[in-house]
């Protein structure tokens, strides 16, 4: 199911998806502590289960954590960025899917990790969101949530001189963790960095990992239309 919001957000990744590869996929490179936090995330859910990288972009975090040995997939809402993930990982299983309906058995993961995915969802979802990543994840899985620090809205109407609609909102980290205990979540770590220099937007970043608890009452169940990889 996708809305109005969610249409433009597609459109315009896929209008910009050849030059975020070109400026985003060997990012990673440049960001020791992100590849530092990521390998502790690949630790933990080891033998967990599968685990999703969503919002998944050209595949480059889901590409270090399969190096890391991790069962990994990726899920992400642009056609054109699943295409190029998996034109540029061929090791890894891709989707398209929207993670406020993910296409995703209820349990089926160890390990979410989101890197700004979160970023494009209005506050007042966040929490539903959450709960979707809460519903796909098994009791004991944990969400490695990453974001931009701050109180800000805003909108591109131009992004690398293409013609885009898309919203990207900035959280505060106790804001966050906020949100995710009112999802059912426990935060278990929360990090934060100041931006790396001409490597990224400079915003202060913040990194939280959670885990769904392992005793859970339960919701019922919601059948996606595949399994986990």
């Amino acid at each position: 199911m996708q809305d109005a919001q969610s249409d433009d957000v597609q459109a315009s990744y896929d209008l910009v998806a050849e030059e975020y590869v070109a400026r985003i996929f060997g990012e990673l490179e440049h960001k020791p502590l992100d590849r530092e936090l990521l390998d502790r995330f690949a630790a933990r859910v080891r033998g967990l289960g599968p685990v999703c990288d969503l919002g998944c972009g050209p595949g480059h975090v889901a590409r270090h954590l399969h190096e890391q040995g991790g069962q990994v997939f990726g899920v992400d809402l642009s056609h054109a960025m699943v295409e190029a993930a998996r034109r540029l990982n061929p090791e890894v299983e891709f989707l398209q899917g929207d993670m406020r309906s993910l296409p995703i058995e209820d349990g089926a993961l160890g390990g979410v990790a989101a890197f700004y995915s979160i970023i494009h969802i209005p506050r007042p979802e966040v929490v539903a969101v959450l709960g979707e990543v809460g519903r796909v994840l098994r009791p004991g899985g944990l969400l490695f949530l990453a974001f931009h620090i701050g109180d800000d809205h805003v909108r591109l109407d131009e992004w690398w001189g293409r013609p885009v609609s898309v919203d990207f909102h900035f959280f505060q980290a106790e804001e966050m963790r906020g949100l995710l205990k009112e999802a059912g979540f426990e935060v278990m770590e929360s990090v934060e960095r100041e931006p790396y220099p001409d490597v990224e937007h400079p915003s202060r970043r913040a990194y939280l990992l959670a885990e769904k608890p392992r005793a859970t009452g339960g919701s019922g169940t919601k059948s996606g239309p595949v399994d986990a990889p």
